[in-house]
This record gives C-alpha cells, structure tokens and sequence, in this order.
C-alpha cells in the first residue's frame, strides 16, 4: 500500500478490548494502528477501509478522517465545517444527515449545542448554494457525521456504518441484559478458542457468545448481510467495494463441521430465543442448545473451553439466588471440566467469590457501561 493512497482513521472500540482491536485491524491489513482510550487510531487505504467494514469484529464504528481545523469556540466550528470538505459534492439537499459530536472546545462544553452549530453551518451553506436543505435523520441518515472536539482543534470524520457495527442482522431476540455481538466476538478472541475441542455456555441466555465464536471459526464476515453509509458517499468505489465483498464471501469455510458447540438454558422461553438467533444467523445444526439446569447436564469428551455470562445482580437476579447459583456454577465446573478452561463475564467481584475457583488472568472491560472482569480460570 503506497503511503500517499492512505487515509486516517479511529475504530471505535468497547472498553477493554483496544488491543485485541488492534490486533484484528492489523490483520485486516491497517498500518499504523495505535491504541487509544475506547478506539484505535490507523491508516488505511480505502481498499482496506472497505475491508474493515465487512469483515472486523470488534468495532462499534470506523470514522474515516476528512478535515482537521483549528477551534477556539462557536465560530471557528462554524467556519471549519463550512471549509472543511465540498458540501456540494458529498452533501446534496435530497440527502439526509446527521452529527454526533465527541469532546469540548472552549465556549462548546455540550455535545447537543455543539452538534447544533455543524448542522446550522451546514444547512446555512445549502441555502445559499441550492436555496434548499437536506433533513435530519437520526436512526438512518444518507451522511453521518462524526465531530471531536479537543484543545488541538476539531477533527471532522465520516462514519461509514451508518448504524452501528456490532449490529449484526441475525438477532431478532435479545433477552434482558443482551451482550453486544462485537463484545462478545473480542472475549471469545481473548480465550483463545480456536475449534480445536467444545465450546459450552453453562447459561447461554441468548447464545451470542456461541454464535458470535462459531461465525468467527467459520470466517462468516460480519457485514456481508448489510448496508453501509459509505455506500453513497461522493467517492465510492463500487468495484473495489464488489472486490471486498468477494474477498470476504471466499473467506468462508464451506465445511461446517466443528467441535460440540454447545449452550445451556433453564428459561424455555429464553432458550427459543437463542434457537432462533443460531437459525439466523445460519448456524442450526452447528451450535446445539439445550434446555434446562446445567447441573443436570454432562459435558462433551474435552478438554474444551466453558464460557458464559451469568447475570451479576446489576440488572438481572436477587442477590440472594445469585449466590446460590453461582456456588452451583463453581461445583459444576469443578466436577464435570476437570482440564478445561473456564472464562467468566464478572460485574461483581462478590459473586465471584462463591465459585470457590481462583482466577489465574482477570481482564477489565465494560459491558453497557458496567465496569467488569473477564475472567479466566484453569480448572484441575
């Protein structure tokens, strides 16, 4: 990749997973990736870019960087996105938009007002240049516009998702407290399973961690089932972007076949659901979900790898019956995955202590804003 063909850019990233997003964007062929807080900076050329998009798993969102200007408040953020890119190209009054605005400027301390004065700049030069001006649209918007403000100045982006990344397309069914599907792909990266023995979810809930492990051990590239905001900016590419999509198609694996993958549900109604999302996405026949207490359940000849994310008070379960079911978790383990691995999503570090297990890796990560532990533990 020629050095003047590169574009800057910042994956978006969930908290606790920066390196494993870096990892993923530089074997997608990113250069210059770098971690920051929440995301990772990198270059890119735009055949990459394309690439990124439909196959990294991580990443909420790909901001691909336009325009850098300096600001010291209101008007200088007026002036810079007036300048900042031909409007009469990429923004045209029959499109809509919408502005997302991170970070403070001086005088531009709230996101809202500071969202506020892009789109005045913006719709203002419409006026003027066509009499007319494009709409607003939140959920499904033409051009999406990405703003961070900082001391150094203000960093215009453009969000080539549109909605985000992690929406995969195969989950009509969400349970109560749903894991995000690009959440649960980087802690699968992060144990290591690579369908060399089973894979269990003692308590599957809606089996995303299963799916998400099983789409990524078959190569399924996440965004092939999508559309994309960068499908109509000014320069799109569509052969190189029908190049990308072969590319990501031919990197599937055509057999099936793997180790058991198995998830474990008590709740009937909750374990329909994660049947119909392993139908979505494809997968029947390939993850087996199972009905009922996964005390009375036997695991596949392993060793293998136990994963799961038990609720931990904060939105699902009474303390009370989570200290019970989580002893109840530690005697499973202990007793039927001698030699496997055991990884466990923790929100409460009290729970935890009644597994009776000793962790031997403890990584940080948010899950919906709620500071937690993905713990690894070595079961003997």
């Amino acid at each position: 990749m020629r050095r003047e063909n590169r574009l800057s850019a910042v994956a978006v990233l969930p908290q606790g997973l920066e390196d494993a997003g870096c990892e993923e964007l530089r074997a997608l062929g990113a250069h210059g990736v770098s971690a920051l807080r929440r995301a990772a900076a990198f270059q890119a050329d735009m055949a990459c870019l394309y690439r990124l998009h439909l196959q990294a798993r991580l990443p909420f969102r790909l901001l691909r960087e336009m325009a850098h200007f300096r600001c010291g408040g209101r008007d200088d953020l007026y002036d810079g996105i007036r300048g900042a890119m031909d409007w009469e190209r990429w923004l045209h009054p029959s499109m809509s938009f919408r502005v997302d605005v991170t970070g403070t400027a001086p005088g531009l301390n709230h996101s809202h007002y500071s969202a506020l004065q892009v789109k005045n700049a913006l719709v203002d030069q419409q006026r003027e240049l066509w009499g007319d001006r494009s709409s607003i649209d939140l959920e499904n918007p033409d051009l999406s516009l990405h703003i961070h403000l900082s001391r150094d100045g203000a960093t215009l982006s453009l969000d080539g998702s549109g909605s985000s990344l992690h929406r995969r397309g195969y989950r009509a069914a969400m349970g109560a407290a749903p894991l995000k599907e690009n959440l649960a792909a980087g802690l699968i990266q992060l144990t290591g399973w690579d369908a060399s023995g089973p894979l269990v979810d003692p308590c599957c809930g809606s089996g995303i961690l299963l799916i998400e492990a099983v789409l990524a051990a078959l190569q399924q590239a996440p965004g092939l089932d999508r559309s994309f905001a960068l499908e109509g900016w000014a320069d799109f590419n569509p052969d190189l972007w029908h190049e990308e999509c072969s590319r990501a198609r031919n990197r599937r694996r055509g057999d099936l076949s793997l180790p058991a993958v198995i998830g474990i549900e008590q709740d009937p109604a909750i374990a329909d659901q994660a049947r119909d999302n392993v139908a979505a996405a494809g997968l029947q026949g390939v993850i087996e979900i199972r009905e009922g207490r996964f005390e009375d359940q036997s695991l596949p000849e392993g060793p293998g790898v136990l994963v799961c994310n038990p609720p931990y008070g904060e939105r699902l379960g009474a303390m009370d019956d989570l200290d019970s079911f989580y002893s109840a978790l530690g005697a499973f383990a202990r007793r039927e995955a001698s030699g496997w691995q055991l990884w466990l999503l923790s929100g409460n570090p009290k729970l935890t202590g009644a597994l009776r297990l000793k962790a031997s890796r403890r990584i940080p990560v948010s899950n919906g804003g709620i500071d937690c532990r993905w713990l690894h533990y070595a079961l003997r």
